[in-house]
């Protein structure tokens, strides 16, 4: 749909913070867009939410008011750019889409959020849904506990 002739994995392939290929998914580069896209990609190793996202652009000066940054984002979904996460009941968080899976950890006391991949637990998964009669589609595994900081 919005994505065109591109096909996501094209996309994630050919994926760099700009203008051009802001332009490819069907969206025009306006300034918000383009500081919240900078943002995640400065931020890949974090999962951050809309408040988060608005109050750092706040704090570089830059007046993107909380409503555009939920647009912004929700147009970002839609065009395949990022992920929305809700690891708890407060809040969604994002991400950058980059076409790779992955599962995450999430510590339940600071949030903080460790992205793996395991190549058993996919097999094993695969395993379940076929004695099941299942074609999986798509998965998210997300686990809940304490990370070391926090034991």
């Amino acid at each position: 749909m919005i994505l065109g002739l591109l096909t996501r994995c094209k996309y994630v392939r050919l994926f760099k913070m700009n203008k051009e290929n802001l332009k490819k998914v069907g969206l025009k580069t306006t300034l918000p867009r383009l500081k919240i896209l900078q943002l995640l990609e400065d931020n890949k190793n974090n999962h951050l939410s809309a408040e988060q996202i608005q109050r750092t652009l706040a704090n570089d000066n830059q007046d993107i008011g909380l409503a555009t940054v939920y647009r912004v984002l929700g147009q970002f979904e839609k065009a395949g750019l990022v992920i929305r996460h809700k690891f708890d009941e407060e809040s969604f968080v994002y991400e950058l889409d980059r076409g790779n899976h992955h599962d995450h950890m999430i510590c339940v006391k600071c949030n903080v959020v460790v992205e793996f991949v395991d190549q058993n637990i996919e097999d094993r998964q695969k395993e379940i849904a076929s004695q099941h009669g299942f074609i999986i589609t798509e998965h998210k595994l997300n686990i809940f506990g304490f990370c070391n900081k926090c034991k």
